[in-house]
């Protein structure tokens, strides 16, 4: 009976290769109370092995939670292991929008205490009284209702390089960070305020939605299948993206494209890049974001310390490692003084209290009731950038502009610049006004992305 891979990633790779068949990324997950994990994960790894499935799941008392790769020609009959359990019947498998033969090279199904650490001792918690589920489409509806508080309950180097507008983005690297630090931020907001919640799979904002019922929220809500379904829904059925940028995921690929937007920045040139890597020199595995020129320079490393090393001989390595946990074990969540230009974690201005329709009062985040005096009205939207004029784009959606109106270019990773309009060109000829629906054009001294808005500073 075989319950351990045979194979190096390696040969698994060259035997997926060879096969030339198309693999399904795939992920999904369920809460249940499992009376004896260990058979249970036994059972799967004998089923899975049969089918060439491959991936890491993890199981436990209260239930499964599994990423996997999967023959397409085995899927159904992958469909069918799962099956067979009772909690399991008619379970939700997100596959990938991006999919990758080689994402997962062996199979790992692991017993853990839960599937999703929380760091909470609370017999009277109940996982399983969650929050109301959403599709992509009501999803959309709810992040438009001005009582809304939307949470990202990923981790700062996941909503770093995408995330859904207005959100809160916890500056964390555990989930058990988040809940104590969300549920202080916004316990003013129990009764009137809508809390909705996502994930990458919906496994942890489906025990944070429960979470946050047990603490006393009346109206909870999260997105069903996370950011990984809502993907596909809005594939499918052709509707706008309130998403922007990439969706972190833990297989090789380490993320896969939502949106064109690049949100974030290389952290060692500042250049903008939503590319993760981890450190050559094992001792270190920084994960930390990476442009090809960099990578190129540095050799895949994240400082000059780490680039020499890679340069000894492995037993000059091994013994620098030596009383060391290895870098693999350690997976170095992406913060480190070496690298100049890290901002994961780091909230941007997030519009939480909507005051009216001509103005919004912006909060941030960070203290959700610190709010900042500067009023302004949304008026448009960027189109483009020419990078050799330095000439910036944009739409007016409402409201008029004109010389010497103060503005505010907001986004991601344009931050908040502040400026006076002194010259415009408005659909294509010099202006003194611009009115909704007209296209302007402005000199700045700044790149500025497709996801960023323009304000004008109200008096």
């Amino acid at each position: 009976m075989q319950l351990y891979n045979t194979l190096s990633a390696e040969e698994r790779a060259a035997l997926i290769d060879e096969a030339g068949k198309q693999r399904l990324t795939l992920s999904f997950y369920a809460y249940a109370k499992i009376e004896d994990p260990k058979k249970f994960r036994d059972d799967l790894f004998i089923a899975w092995n049969e089918l060439d499935a491959l991936g890491r799941t993890y199981v436990a008392k209260e239930g499964i939670n599994a990423q996997m790769s999967v023959p397409a020609e085995n899927f159904e009959a992958f469909r069918e292991t799962l099956e067979q359990y009772d909690f399991m019947k008619d379970i939700r498998l997100n596959v990938a929008v991006e999919h990758d033969d080689h994402s997962f090279l062996k199979l790992t199904v692991k017993v853990r205490d839960k599937i999703v650490a929380d760091g909470l001792n609370d017999d009277t918690f109940d996982v399983t009284n969650i929050g109301v589920h959403l599709k992509a489409k009501e999803f959309n509806q709810i992040l438009e209702d001005p009582n809304t508080i939307v949470v990202d309950f990923r981790n700062h180097y996941e909503s770093e390089i995408g995330h859904f507008k207005g959100a809160i983005t916890p500056d964390v690297e555990t989930f058990r960070e988040s809940l104590p630090i969300i549920n202080e931020q916004l316990k003013d907001f129990k009764e009137d305020k809508n809390l909705v919640m996502y994930c990458t799979g919906g496994i942890r904002c489906e025990k944070a939605s429960a979470y946050f019922k047990h603490q006393g929220f009346k109206n909870v809500f999260q997105l069903e299948g996370g950011i990984i379904n809502y993907a596909k829904q809005i594939k499918e059925e052709n509707i706008e993206s309130k998403f922007v940028g990439k969706n972190f995921v833990f297989d090789h690929r380490l993320g896969e494209r939502i949106t064109d937007d690049i949100i974030s920045q290389c952290h060692q040139c500042g250049k903008p890049c939503d590319n993760h890597t981890n450190c050559e020199n094992e001792g270190c595995h920084l994960l930390f974001i990476q442009c090809d020129e960099c990578k190129a320079v540095m050799e895949n490393c994240c400082s000059t310390e780490c680039q020499e090393i890679i340069h000894m001989s492995l037993a000059e390595q091994v013994i620098l490692r030596r009383g060391v946990k290895n870098g693999n074990m350690i997976f170095r969540k992406g913060k480190s003084e070496k690298l100049k230009f890290k901002h994961s974690g780091e909230l941007s201005d997030i519009a939480l209290a909507k005051a009216d329709n001509s103005a919004t009062e912006v909060v941030k985040p960070k203290d959700i009731r610190q709010k900042i005096k500067i009023k302004k009205a949304l008026i448009g939207k960027a189109e483009h950038y020419f990078v050799k004029s330095e000439i910036g784009q944009f739409l007016i959606e409402s409201n008029e502009l004109k010389i010497n109106d103060r503005i505010i270019i907001s986004g991601p990773s344009t931050g908040n610049q502040e400026l006076q309009i002194t010259k415009m060109f408005v659909n294509g000829a010099e202006g003194t006004i611009a009115k909704p629906g007209d296209k302007i054009t402005l000199t700045l001294p700044f790149r500025i992305r497709l996801s960023d808005k323009l304000y004008k500073i109200l008096d």
